[in-house]
Order: structure tokens, then C-alpha cells, then sequence
């Protein structure tokens, strides 16, 4: 008999494709756990078509008789989404449609993500924690972020999980090896082309990155450069997004955050600097992460020759311009 009290957790953009892949995977206890109940808080935009599949999403939970799951609310309410939340997972976000610059695009997505910054403030419960998964993930988070500065700085966390795991897999396969081989890949920097995927602080079967894989062109290549286009390729092979690897890579960045990391292994999340590395504090970065399962910490140590340090000053200067790109929008 399941015994504990259910758990609120907001999915935005619910009735999408990442959000059609996460619920019946929050829902079945991949999130929390196997013994833990969720009501899972649906958000979605005030528009009839858009409720309209929303509340089939809903009707196909239902008929799934999940034993954890606890409640369903639908909302296009701010409040309602957000009321007694312990998890936000932002998926719902403004596509970059044809034409529009960067700029546009983070200006779009502030009118979202602005709002239910200040709405996760206002409306959830005391322990929030929030993983931004819409794109551009790392601005947007810190867009929310900044207006509920209620919230410590600490529970907010941005999706490059997608691209450590992607990472992982070309590594493994580089190698000849399994994915279950390959530990410590950080993903550094922003969830966009500028990302810094790290090949020489990866273990592969307890090597070094760069020992395990001779081919150092190709690590320094079209490793980097097949992790920060993987998106774009995917589109093209299938026509639609990696909506199922998002989600999937959504629920391990949660699994990461909730419990503790192995040693000799990082968990990638783009967290609030706070200097290190000499990142400028407050961006949301990439980081190499290690989690107690209560609390996490940055991990440091992590060797940087002037070939990571050239791309990590790339990606982090694209964040910066970002940032400068929002300061309306930060308060």
C-alpha cells in the first residue's frame, strides 16, 4: 500500500511533444520513485484547440490506471499550474520560427517565462526546485529565475543532460565500448551550438577521455561538432524534434538532482554560477555536477587545457550577450 503524500508537479507546455513523452513516464514513478504519488499540474496556453488535446492527454493518463498517480489539473491559470508545487518542469517555450533572431527569440520567450518566474514565487510550495527544458533553456532559466529571486538561486537548473547523454553515446561508440562505460562527461556552457563537450575529463572504462580514444582530431572534431548539431540532424532525419530523448533526458536530470552521484561521475546541469571556473557569477552555465541527494556543489578539479578554455570562453560569452540581450527582463 502506497502510504506517502502526493507530490505536485507543474509540466508547462503538457500537451506538446516532450510534454506527450514525459507525463506517462512521470506518472508511472520514473521521477520520483516507485513508491512516491504525484498530482501532476498541467499547463497550456488559453487556446480552445490547444485545451482541447490537453484534456485528451488527460483522458489517456486516466485510462493508463496508474496506481501513483494522485490527481490531474489542466490549467491555462498561472496560479493553478504553480499552486503547492514542489517540482516545475518549464518544457513550454516560443520556436524559433524562420526570420527571427536570436535576440527576438529571447525577448518572445521572456513574455513566458517572466510571468511564471513570478508565479513560482508567488504560488509554490517552500522546497520548489525547477528544471528549464524549453529552448533556449539556459537564458529562459535565468529569466525565471530573476523574478523570483523568493526561490534560492540553487533550485533552478537548466536541461544539458540531453547533450551529456548524446556525448556519452558518441563516446561509447567511438570506443567500442557501452554507454555504462563511459562516466564523467561535462557538458560545459550554454544548451546551444557554443556548447563544450568534454572528452578529456570523460573515464572510459577507467581511462582518460583522450587515452581511451586516440583519435584526438576526431575528439576535438566531429565529436564536439556532432554533440552541438545532434538536434538540428535529428530534424532532418525524422522531420520532428528529439522530443522522446528530451523527455527522457528531463527525467534524468530530476533522478540526478534527487539522488546522490556516483563517484568518479558528474551529473551535467546548467546551474547559477557562482564564480567558478571563472565563469561570471549568475549565468545559467553548464557545469560538471555532483549531487548528496539533498544538496549539490559544483565539482571542482576538473582539468582545462587551452583548448576547453578557448571553447568554454566561447560558449560563455554567447551566454553573456544573452544576458545583455534580457536585462529588461531581469529584475
Amino acid at each position: 500500500m502506497i502510504t506517502k503524500k502526493p507530490v505536485h508537479v507543474t509540466v508547462t507546455g503538457a500537451a506538446g511533444q516532450i510534454g506527450y513523452s514525459l507525463l506517462f513516464r512521470i506518472a508511472s514513478g520514473q521521477l520520483l520513485g516507485p513508491d512516491q504519488p504525484v498530482v501532476l499540474r498541467l499547463l497550456e496556453v488559453d487556446i480552445p484547440a490547444v485545451l482541447k488535446s490537453l484534456n485528451g492527454v488527460c483522458m489517456e493518463l486516466d485510462d493508463c490506471a496508474f496506481p501513483l498517480l494522485a490527481g490531474l489539473v489542466p490549467t491555462s491559470d498561472l496560479k493553478t499550474a504553480f499552486d503547492g508545487s514542489s517540482w516545475a518542469l518549464l518544457v513550454g517555450a516560443m520556436p524559433r520560427k524562420a526570420g527571427m533572431e536570436r535576440r527576438d527569440l529571447l525577448e518572445k520567450n521572456g513574455s513566458i517565462f517572466k510571468p511564471q518566474g513570478q508565479a513560482i514565487a508567488s504560488y509554490a510550495a517552500k522546497d520548489i526546485r525547477v528544471l528549464v527544458v524549453g529552448n533556449p533553456c539556459n537564458t529562459n532559466c535565468l529569466i525565471a529565475r530573476s523574478n523570483a529571486r523568493e526561490v534560492p538561486a540553487e533550485r533552478w537548473f537548466a536541461m544539458t543532460r540531453l547533450d551529456q547523454n548524446r556525448a556519452m553515446t558518441q563516446l561509447a561508440k567511438k570506443a567500442g565500448v557501452t554507454v555504462g562505460d563511459v562516466k564523467n562527461v561535462a557538458i560545459w556552457g550554454n544548451h546551444s551550438s557554443t556548447q563544450f563537450p568534454d572528452a578529456r575529463n570523460a573515464r572510459i572504462v577507467g581511462k582518460g577521455g583522450y587515452d581511451a580514444i586516440a583519435d584526438h582530431a576526431w575528439l576535438q572534431g566531429e565529436f564536439i561538432s556532432s554533440v552541438q548539431k545532434r538536434g538540428a540532424a535529428i530534424i532532418e532525419a525524422r522531420g520532428l524534434s528529439s522530443a522522446a530523448s528530451a523527455a527522457n533526458a528531463a527525467i534524468d536530470s530530476v533522478v540526478s538532482i534527487r539522488t546522490a552521484t556516483a563517484a568518479g561521475d558528474c551529473a551535467a546541469l546548467a546551474v547559477a554560477s557562482k564564480g567558478e571556473y571563472g565563469v561570471p557569477e549568475g549565468l545559467q552555465f553548464g557545469y560538471p555536477i555532483k549531487s548528496t541527494g539533498t544538496s549539490w556543489d559544483v565539482i571542482s578539479g576538473f582539468e582545462l587545457d587551452e583548448f576547453a578554455k578557448s571553447k568554454i570562453k566561447i560558449t560563455t560569452d554567447e551566454l553573456i550577450g544573452e544576458r545583455n540581450d534580457v536585462a529588461g527582463l531581469i529584475k
